[in-house]
């Protein structure tokens, strides 16, 4: 491990969302003796798990002036991942005896929001964020240091902005409020209505509508399902399956797959590649969304380009600004919060300085080796920050710098049994599955951290 044998060091950390990863984040900065302020445009801790009925007037999102709307939750979302591998590693998402709580495996997002209080509460994170107050400029000052510009959200009367100093800046504001959207020749002309799944809350405005969604991921078939119950019609579309592909979905009397849509008709009709042709009422992108940093200047130094933020040594930092400048919770399709610790372990560890960087040089040909390594494997650009598999290697990674524990071996086997109940059991893995031993297994690994938690 690179660790440094001169004294560490306090750094004024400014970190940007009191989402999952921003408190993990701040965590772990005190943790490592930082001094820390968390903004947080809302009034709550938890990020993209408040969940509101609230939606955005523009429901593609491609309005730049809009209000924002963090949350992309709807209302019956269940977590898609068990709560035991979902868990911060030193405190454990268990169930909690209390009527309020929700005590499945698979829960539903109130239960995660209430698990990020309790972790809030129970290090003492909350005193250190100033809710309500949007980050709007993040900028160099020279000599290093950075001027964050904030403004509070709610001071309706003293609209002025808040200029501060800080050593570093830790960006933890999430991907999931600027939506991608599916290019459709003949859009314009289709006088049907549209929307992306941000915008997406309960079925009932769909009823007796035939419905098109564009997505093959968990938000696509989730929706598709919810919407179901409700709807004349469902059809999803894809662009991961074969031109030819048309078929009915096993269990439903009112939903096809499809292969992607080849465009949109005058009429109101949607022509799919497939050759079929659908008089439908609404289309919704459930199409992912575009990594977003409105408030960050750095003279081109970092940018995104196809959904990659470049350059970023290990996901995490631009190798010219580090580590001054870092960024938390960038991977996806990973087990997010164990994760976002160890990612913010590393931050942690150098900023202090108790963990040495390689040389910009040397961060940068790493950067440049993984992009000539996925280009010549045909992973196209914005599959950059994908891991799946890969987060384990990451993680073991990550720990070994910090020098803690690597990625417990009954999270990994836990991840890929639900991987695999998903495929087997699509409509019930969350109620019905084989990892018994595994569940036996947490528990007993739980008990060094939560027995002498009151629940």
């Amino acid at each position: 491990m690179p660790t440094s044998p001169r004294p560490t060091k306090s750094r004024h950390v400014a970190v940007i969302g009191a989402g999952a990863a921003g408190l993990v984040a701040a965590r772990e900065l005190r943790r490592e003796g930082h001094a820390v302020v968390v903004f947080e445009r809302g009034n709550q801790v938890g990020g993209t798990w408040v969940y509101t009925p609230q939606v955005e007037p523009d429901p593609l999102g491609l309005d730049p002036t809009r209000p924002i709307v963090a949350s992309s939750l709807y209302s019956s979302l269940r977590t898609n991942l068990p709560r035991e591998c979902m868990g911060f590693r030193d405190y454990p998402f268990i169930v909690r005896q209390d009527d309020e709580r929700d005590p499945k495996r698979f829960p539903g997002h109130r239960e995660v929001l209430m698990y990020l209080n309790d972790f809030a509460t129970e290090f003492g994170i909350e005193e250190m964020v100033r809710f309500e107050t949007e980050v709007v400029k993040v900028g160099m000052a020279g000599n290093g240091k950075w001027k964050v510009r904030s403004k509070r959200s709610s001071d309706k009367i003293n609209v002025g902005f808040d200029d501060e100093i800080y050593d570093a800046v830790v960006v933890c504001n999430g991907h999931y409020t600027e939506p991608r959207i599916a290019h459709i020749p003949g859009i314009n002309l289709w006088p049907g209505k549209q929307l992306h799944s941000h915008n997406y809350r309960v079925p009932d405005p769909f009823r007796d509508q035939v419905v098109i969604l564009i997505g093959s991921s968990a938000s696509a078939v989730e929706i598709s399902r919810d919407i179901a119950g409700v709807a004349k019609e469902v059809h999803v579309a894809s662009r991961s399956v074969a031109d030819e592909t048309y078929m009915k979905q096993p269990g439903y009397d009112n939903m096809w797959c499809h292969s992607m849509i080849e465009c949109a008709c005058e009429d109101g009709t949607v022509i799919f590649r497939n050759g079929k042709g659908i008089l439908a009422d609404v289309i919704m992108h459930c199409t992912g969304y575009k990594y977003h940093f409105p408030f960050l200047e750095t003279n081109g130094t970092v940018s995104v380009d196809d959904n990659c933020v470049d350059p970023l040594y290990k996901h995490i930092f631009p190798p010219i600004l580090a580590p001054w400048l870092s960024f938390i919770g960038i991977p996806w399709k990973i087990v997010t919060f164990p994760v976002f610790e160890l990612q913010s372990k590393w931050v942690a560890g150098v900023l202090s300085g108790r963990i040495v960087l390689p040389s910009q040089e040397e961060m940068m040909e790493d950067v440049k080796a993984f992009y000539s390594t996925t280009g010549a494997s045909g992973i196209p650009k914005r599959y950059t920050h994908f891991m799946g598999d890969s987060q384990f290697e990451y993680c073991n990674w990550l720990a070994a710098q910090c020098g803690c524990s690597g990625y417990e071996k009954w999270r990994e086997q836990m991840y890929r049994a639900c991987s695999k109940n998903k495929r087997v059991r699509p409509e019930t893995y969350r109620d019905e599955w084989d990892d018994h031993d595994l569940v036996l297994q947490t528990h007993k690994e739980f008990t060094k951290y939560t027995s002498t938690t009151v629940n």
